[in-house]
């Protein structure tokens, strides 16, 4: 009885912190809400006996990316209200992706439920005798380590992307060049003056 009601409750505080992250104004509020999500999404993976999976949910999602956008959010000068300008004109397509995603994963539930396999051999439950941070690392780095690559690449290709959306050239910045303080001459670079007794410093 416990164990169902916080499910429902981490499920449900889920959900609705994922659709406030969507919707609010602020990005701000957006990245506290997905730090709301991400740690009850930890508390799912603790009911589920995925520990492993649920402090990675904390250290890392938590710890590090949830923290890092916030400050991203916070110190960089973005125009939000000009990014937002063309939202309501995608939102059909916008609409139709998510559509088209929420059929996918409907038919896929229900193939799955169809296919006639028991939940036993569907889950294929590890043994008792192996840890649970052994097991996850033996199917990723042995049964599914092309996918795993694959999705390294894809969070490097949404780095890149990233790095270019907000990448700008300003005005007015002094840029260090090596080359030219490296071929500069000690005779230019200092000057020896016999300064009189009293006389002050010439700037």
């Amino acid at each position: 009885m416990i164990a169902a009601f916080a499910f429902y409750l981490f499920a449900a505080v889920v959900v609705v912190s994922a659709l406030l992250t969507i919707t609010a104004r602020n990005p701000v509020h957006s990245v506290l809400w997905l730090i709301l999500a991400f740690f009850n999404a930890a508390g799912l993976m603790v009911l589920a006996g995925a520990e492993f999976i649920a402090m990675l949910l904390v250290i890392v999602y938590v710890g590090a990316v949830a923290v890092l956008f916030l400050f991203v959010v916070m110190m960089l000068n973005i125009d939000f209200s000009e990014m937002r300008q063309g939202f309501t004109r995608y939102l059909p397509f916008g609409l139709l992706i998510a559509g088209v995603l929420i059929a996918e994963t409907l038919i896929a539930g229900q193939a799955w439920s169809a296919g006639g396999i028991q939940l036993a051999q569907r889950a294929a439950p590890t043994p008792s005798a192996v840890p649970n941070i052994e097991a996850l690392g033996l199917l990723i780095y042995t049964r599914y380590l092309y996918i795993f690559e694959a999705a390294g690449l894809v969070l490097l290709v949404a780095m890149i992307g990233a790095i270019v959306l907000t990448h700008r050239e300003r005005g007015g910045v002094k840029a260090q060049r090596p080359g030219r303080q490296v071929m500069r001459r000690p005779q230019d670079a200092v000057k020896n003056i016999d300064q009189p007794v009293g006389a002050g410093v010439e700037l």
